[in-house]
C-alpha cells in the first residue's frame, strides 16, 4: 500500500456539484489529478444508490479507485467492480411507524427500492426530488404494508416551511432513540436511517475495508448530514456556501462556494502536499 495516499469524501450536492447539479471542469480536472497521482476518491453522499449511480458514469467518478457511500451511509458501493460492500436496512416496522407518523401531520413521505423511489402517489414532491435526483419513481398505494424487503432510508420532505420538518422531529425523536438516526439533508428533506449510520462511520468502514489510515482522510460539505463527516476525517472542510453549523464543525472553510470550485481548492491544498 501506498502510505502517502490520501481519500477524499466528497458530498455531492451544493459541494461538488454546483447549485444547478453542474460539474465544473476545474472540479472534474483537480478529481482526475488525485486519481493519477495514487488518491481514491468516494461521494459521501444521502442520495440512495440509484439516484447516485448515474451521476458517477456521467461525472466519470466510476473509475478505479473511486468508491460511493449513498443513503448518507447505509450503503457503500464500488462503482468499478460494481460490489457491494456494506449495507444496513430500516426494519420494517420502522418504516410502517415513520409512515404512519409522517401521514398524520400532513407531511409526504418516500422510500426506496434497489431500483426506485417509492411513494404512496405521484406529488410535488415525488416530482422535484426525481428531477434533481436522477431516480425512477413508482407509486404504490399499498406503501409501506406491501414492501417486501427494507429499505435503506426513508425520506420524509416539506418543500415550502421547514419548520414542520422540525416539529414533526421534534414529536418521532423519543420513539426513535435507539432505532433511528434522523436528520436533516437540506431544508426540504429530513433522513430516516438505521441507528448509528452516518457519513462519519460509513468513512471509519471504509477505510478500515481500504486499510487506508484515518490521518489520511479529508471530508467536504455544506450540510447537517455532512457533520458527523467532517467530524470523523482528520481534516474536515466546509463549502463556503455551506451551513453555519457545518462550518462551525470545520477545519477548513474553502474561500471558493460550490459554483466555483470549491473541492478543487480543497484537493489543491490538502491532497498535494
Amino acid at each position: 500500500m501506498n502510505t502517502k495516499r490520501k481519500i477524499l469524501f466528497m458530498d455531492l450536492d451544493d459541494t461538488l456539484l454546483t447549485h444547478d447539479k453542474r460539474l465544473t471542469q476545474e472540479n472534474a480536472d483537480a478529481i482526475t489529478r488525485a486519481l493519477e497521482a495514487g488518491h481514491l476518491i468516494v461521494i459521501n453522499t444521502g442520495r440512495p444508490l440509484p439516484g447516485a449511480l448515474p451521476f458517477l458514469r456521467r461525472l466519470h467518478l466510476d473509475r478505479e479507485g473511486c468508491f460511493a457511500i449513498t443513503y448518507n451511509g447505509g450503503l457503500i458501493y464500488d462503482p468499478y467492480h460494481e460490489k457491494t460492500l456494506y449495507k444496513k436496512s430500516v426494519p420494517l416496522p420502522y418504516v410502517r411507524h415513520v409512515f404512519q407518523s409522517a401521514e398524520a401531520q400532513g407531511l409526504y413521505c418516500q422510500t426506496y427500492s434497489d431500483k426506485a423511489l417509492l411513494c404512496k402517489s405521484l406529488a410535488e414532491e415525488t416530482d422535484y426530488y426525481c428531477s434533481r435526483n436522477a431516480i425512477a419513481w413508482k407509486a404504490d398505494p399499498g406503501l409501506p404494508d406491501t414492501l417486501e424487503e427494507e429499505p435503506v432510508k426513508v425520506l420524509v420532505i416539506n418543500l415550502h416551511d421547514r419548520s414542520r420538518l422540525e416539529d414533526y422531529r421534534r414529536d418521532i425523536e423519543p420513539w426513535a432513540a435507539g432505532k433511528l438516526s434522523i436528520f436533516f439533508s437540506s431544508d426540504y428533506y429530513l433522513e430516516h436511517v438505521a441507528h448509528g449510520i452516518s457519513k462519519g462511520g460509513a468513512i471509519r468502514f471504509l477505510c478500515d475495508y481500504l486499510k487506508i489510515p484515518m490521518e489520511q482522510t479529508i471530508a467536504i460539505g455544506d450540510a447537517e448530514n455532512d457533520i458527523p463527516m467532517l467530524e470523523a476525517a482528520h481534516i474536515g472542510i466546509a463549502v463556503q456556501n455551506a451551513s453555519g453549523p457545518v462550518k462551525a464543525a470545520a477545519d477548513y472553510v474553502t474561500a471558493s462556494d460550490c459554483d466555483h470550485g470549491a473541492v478543487s481548492e480543497a484537493i489543491t491544498k490538502f491532497m498535494f502536499f
